[in-house]
């Protein structure tokens, strides 16, 4: 019963955030956009110029080489004016970063379409799902869409097994072994299930 609950909470608050998503496409960076809508809460279509920057090196002077080769968090450093923006998510609707997609370009001058996410009474700065990147400059856009393909070369045994990439990567598949699928350790797992599924 608790478990039908929570279905529908879910469910609720999908619904929810479509309906204050529409009409929320318009932001000061929307002019020349083509991104595509995807309905989320607070988004606004956002397109402009920036430097791609390894997240860690802007914010503490660490920087290693090439964005931390790919094992930071990359981000844009905006041109109109010089706000740090979050790139957390890729085109791909399979809960991808954009760390892929942008390490090509670590250190260089970008333009970038995609979208601003988050309201500001739940989030303190919007963050961004960049659809589309090109050198400044050039005119051919480039989907952000390298994950899923360089993720099965990396690991072609699970990419042959049915289902999304993350219920098959090895390294999700070995934190949910020894955390539990909450993170809280495998007996928190236990009781939350039994709370969940047992009257």
């Amino acid at each position: 019963m608790k478990a039908i609950a929570l279905v529908a909470a879910v469910a609720l608050i999908a619904a929810f955030g479509s309906a204050l998503a529409e009409g929320e496409d318009e932001g000061p960076f929307s002019k020349g956009s083509q991104a595509k809508n995807w309905n989320l809460l607070g988004q606004e279509n956002a397109r402009f110029e920036a430097k791609v920057v390894d997240v860690l090196c802007e914010l503490t002077g660490d920087c290693p080489e090439n964005c931390g080769e790919g094992r930071r968090q990359l981000g844009l450093l905006r041109a109109a004016d010089g706000v740090l923006v979050l790139a957390n998510k890729n085109v791909q609707p399979a809960f991808t970063g954009a760390n892929l997609d942008l390490l090509p370009y670590c250190n260089q001058e970008v333009e970038v379409d995609g979208l601003l996410v988050g309201l500001p009474e739940y989030t303190p700065a919007k963050m961004y799902q960049v659809q589309l990147i090109r050198r400044k400059g050039e005119t051919e856009w480039s989907k952000t869409n390298r994950w899923t393909k360089e993720w099965a070369e990396a690991n072609p045994e699970a990419a042959k097994e049915k289902g999304p990439w993350f219920r098959k990567d090895p390294r999700v598949n070995a934190l949910i072994a020894r955390d539990g699928y909450l993170g809280l350790g495998l007996e928190t797992d236990e009781a939350f299930k039994k709370y969940l599924f047992e009257e």
